[in-house]
């Protein structure tokens, strides 16, 4: 259902949880999950106690901001991976991991309840999955496209501040580990693009001639992209 107080528009789930929670998603809705029978009047007071979180969530760059700085780090909490949103479950385990079902992001900890412990170990798990995925995908483009005689020097997989991939003179790749995040089209999009420097080290005619014979839809793909933020 739908619901509203001060101008705090949000959509409540009820679900059989001890407390509730308020998700603001990359898209900037709202959604409040509360226990079942919770008065409205109390899901309302909850909601304006925590106004000031939630406008600092939802002004400003509209973008989708991929680091995740201003994460809590607590129950609920949206997170994004290969472009599909999880929502983050914790529970006590005195193994730490990390792990996906069908719509959750989970993690196992010996304090379930710490979010430094959960940060710690989501981080470690996109650090992971970024050095396994993004290595494949690269290999696999290109077999995929051998014609194009791509050999880079080299991949380096690491955390940037401002670029989603480069090109080095020297012919060696970088990819940006937050690239994990985004749907598997942008990703390859991305590993196109710094493949195509390889053989045309400016953005000038040549270079797009090459991205739109290797990727016809490359245009509509960078617009989504230029959704996203990456610090």
């Amino acid at each position: 259902m739908s619901a509203e107080t001060e101008n705090i528009k949000y959509k409540l789930i009820f679900s059989r949880r001890r407390s509730i929670s308020i998700i603001v998603r990359p898209d900037k809705s709202i959604t409040v999950r509360a226990p079942f029978r919770t008065p409205l009047e109390d899901i309302n007071r909850f909601v304006r106690s925590k106004s000031r979180w939630i406008k600092k969530h939802t002004d400003g760059d509209k973008r989708i901001r991929l680091t995740y700085n201003d994460k809590e780090f607590t129950d609920g909490e949206i997170f994004l991976f290969l472009g599909r949103e999880y929502r983050l479950q914790r529970a006590h385990s005195e193994e730490s991991r990390v792990w996906l079902n069908e719509n959750e992001i989970l993690t196992g900890q010996t304090d379930p309840e710490n979010p430094d412990i959960t940060r710690h170990l989501i981080s470690g798990w996109y650090a992971m999955k970024a050095r396994e995925i993004l290595p494949e995908r690269l290999a696999e483009i290109i077999r995929k496209h051998s014609h194009a005689g791509f050999r880079p020097a080299g991949l380096t997989v690491r955390s940037m501040k401002s670029r989603w991939g480069s090109c080095s003179t020297g012919g060696r790749i970088s990819l940006n580990s937050e690239l994990v995040k985004l749907s598997p089209e942008i990703i390859d999009y991305v590993i196109i693009h710094e493949l195509c420097h390889l053989k045309h080290h400016n953005h000038g005619p040549g270079f797009y001639d090459m991205l739109s014979e290797l990727l016809p839809g490359y245009k509509l793909l960078r617009k989504e992209l230029r959704k996203y933020l990456i610090s």
